[in-house]
Protein backbone atom coordinates (compact mmCIF):
# COMPACT_ATOMS: atom_id res chain seq x y z
CA UNK A 1 0.00 0.00 0.00
CA UNK A 2 0.87 3.45 -0.78
CA UNK A 3 1.63 5.95 2.44
CA UNK A 4 2.61 9.72 2.55
CA UNK A 5 4.68 10.61 5.42
CA UNK A 6 5.60 14.00 6.71
CA UNK A 7 9.20 13.13 7.66
CA UNK A 8 11.75 16.32 9.08
CA UNK A 9 9.42 18.40 6.78
CA UNK A 10 9.34 16.63 3.45
CA UNK A 11 6.57 14.53 2.60
CA UNK A 12 7.39 10.75 1.03
CA UNK A 13 5.44 8.43 -0.28
CA UNK A 14 5.92 4.78 0.63
CA UNK A 15 4.73 1.88 -0.34
CA UNK A 16 4.58 -1.02 2.25
CA UNK A 17 2.82 -3.47 4.44
CA UNK A 18 0.33 -1.26 6.51
CA UNK A 19 1.90 -2.63 10.03
CA UNK A 20 5.58 -1.69 9.22
CA UNK A 21 6.88 -0.17 12.03
CA UNK A 22 8.22 3.19 11.21
CA UNK A 23 12.05 2.91 12.31
CA UNK A 24 12.24 0.40 8.88
CA UNK A 25 11.03 2.65 7.17
CA UNK A 26 13.49 5.48 8.12
CA UNK A 27 16.73 3.73 8.55
CA UNK A 28 15.46 1.07 5.16
CA UNK A 29 13.66 2.68 2.81
CA UNK A 30 14.42 6.71 3.55
CA UNK A 31 18.01 5.87 4.71
CA UNK A 32 17.59 7.71 7.68
CA UNK A 33 19.95 5.73 9.98
CA UNK A 34 19.99 8.25 13.33
CA UNK A 35 17.44 6.06 14.74
CA UNK A 36 18.19 3.14 16.01
CA UNK A 37 16.99 -0.18 16.74
CA UNK A 38 17.83 -1.34 20.30
CA UNK A 39 15.25 -3.64 22.05
CA UNK A 40 12.29 -3.82 19.02
CA UNK A 41 9.77 -3.86 22.13
CA UNK A 42 9.65 -0.26 22.56
CA UNK A 43 11.60 -0.25 26.22
CA UNK A 44 15.21 1.46 25.53
CA UNK A 45 14.08 4.44 24.31
CA UNK A 46 17.34 4.04 21.16
CA UNK A 47 14.52 4.46 18.70
CA UNK A 48 12.43 7.95 19.69
CA UNK A 49 11.67 10.20 17.37
CA UNK A 50 9.04 13.17 17.23
CA UNK A 51 5.36 12.98 16.39
CA UNK A 52 3.57 15.83 16.58
CA UNK A 53 6.20 17.12 18.72
CA UNK A 54 6.06 14.07 21.36
CA UNK A 55 8.39 11.03 21.79
CA UNK A 56 7.60 8.25 20.75
CA UNK A 57 9.01 4.65 20.60
CA UNK A 58 9.28 4.43 16.30
CA UNK A 59 10.00 0.53 16.82
CA UNK A 60 6.57 0.29 17.57
CA UNK A 61 4.61 2.80 15.46
CA UNK A 62 3.31 1.88 12.26
CA UNK A 63 3.61 3.64 8.88
CA UNK A 64 -0.84 3.57 9.55
CA UNK A 65 -0.56 5.57 12.52
CA UNK A 66 2.87 7.56 11.77
CA UNK A 67 0.90 8.43 8.46
CA UNK A 68 -1.01 12.17 8.86
CA UNK A 69 1.59 13.41 11.67
CA UNK A 70 4.75 15.26 11.72
CA UNK A 71 7.48 13.19 12.22
CA UNK A 72 10.61 14.82 12.99
CA UNK A 73 14.00 12.27 13.48
CA UNK A 74 17.47 13.19 15.23
CA UNK A 75 18.71 14.17 11.86
CA UNK A 76 16.16 17.23 11.44
CA UNK A 77 16.52 18.07 15.81
CA UNK A 78 19.27 20.83 15.16
CA UNK A 79 17.09 22.63 13.23
CA UNK A 80 14.72 23.46 16.20
CA UNK A 81 16.10 26.12 18.76
CA UNK A 82 15.54 23.61 21.59
CA UNK A 83 17.10 20.70 19.35
CA UNK A 84 19.70 22.28 18.72
CA UNK A 85 20.74 23.61 22.51
CA UNK A 86 20.32 20.43 23.59
CA UNK A 87 22.85 19.08 21.09
CA UNK A 88 25.22 21.36 22.25
CA UNK A 89 24.86 20.57 25.56
CA UNK A 90 25.37 17.24 24.88
CA UNK A 91 28.99 17.94 23.31
CA UNK A 92 29.89 20.84 25.86
CA UNK A 93 29.05 18.07 29.26
CA UNK A 94 30.93 15.27 26.93
CA UNK A 95 27.38 13.03 27.47
CA UNK A 96 28.29 10.58 24.65
CA UNK A 97 30.15 7.20 25.60
CA UNK A 98 29.49 4.48 23.05
CA UNK A 99 26.36 7.12 21.32
CA UNK A 100 24.27 3.99 20.79
CA UNK A 101 21.37 5.59 22.94
CA UNK A 102 22.07 9.26 22.00
CA UNK A 103 19.66 10.11 19.62
CA UNK A 104 16.98 8.82 21.53
CA UNK A 105 18.12 10.44 24.52
CA UNK A 106 18.17 13.67 22.31
CA UNK A 107 15.03 13.62 20.84
CA UNK A 108 13.24 12.93 24.75
CA UNK A 109 15.64 15.48 26.35
CA UNK A 110 14.14 17.86 23.07
CA UNK A 111 10.59 17.25 23.85
CA UNK A 112 10.95 17.51 27.56
CA UNK A 113 12.37 21.22 27.23
CA UNK A 114 9.66 22.12 24.59
CA UNK A 115 7.11 21.64 27.02
CA UNK A 116 8.95 22.40 30.32
CA UNK A 117 11.83 24.86 30.12
CA UNK A 118 13.05 24.63 33.21
CA UNK A 119 12.42 20.92 34.50
CA UNK A 120 13.26 19.38 37.54
CA UNK A 121 15.63 16.93 38.57
CA UNK A 122 12.08 14.74 39.22
CA UNK A 123 10.53 16.10 35.91
CA UNK A 124 13.93 14.97 34.09
CA UNK A 125 14.05 11.75 35.44
CA UNK A 126 10.20 11.31 34.68
CA UNK A 127 10.95 11.96 31.05
CA UNK A 128 13.51 10.64 30.65
CA UNK A 129 12.81 7.33 32.32
CA UNK A 130 12.81 4.28 29.87
CA UNK A 131 15.65 5.83 27.90
CA UNK A 132 18.17 3.34 28.46
CA UNK A 133 22.00 3.86 28.74
CA UNK A 134 23.90 1.04 28.98
CA UNK A 135 27.10 2.99 29.37
CA UNK A 136 25.52 5.17 32.61
CA UNK A 137 25.41 8.26 31.45
CA UNK A 138 22.53 9.40 33.71
CA UNK A 139 24.52 12.17 35.29
CA UNK A 140 26.22 13.89 32.58
CA UNK A 141 22.12 13.50 30.66
CA UNK A 142 20.93 15.25 33.05
CA UNK A 143 23.70 18.02 33.61
CA UNK A 144 23.21 18.89 29.60
CA UNK A 145 19.71 18.66 30.08
CA UNK A 146 20.04 21.97 32.71
CA UNK A 147 22.63 23.01 30.74
CA UNK A 148 20.28 23.41 27.17
CA UNK A 149 17.67 24.75 29.56
CA UNK A 150 19.62 27.38 31.44
CA UNK A 151 19.36 29.44 27.91
CA UNK A 152 16.79 31.58 26.99
CA UNK A 153 14.14 29.55 25.80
Amino acid sequence: MDFELKINGVTHSVDVQPDMPLLWILRDILGLTGTKYGCGVAQCGACTVHMDGNPVRSCLLTVTDAAGHDITTIEAIEHTEIGSKVQQAWLDEEVIQCGYCQSGQIMAATALLQKIAHPTDEEIDNAMAGNICRCGTYVRIRKAIHRASSHDN
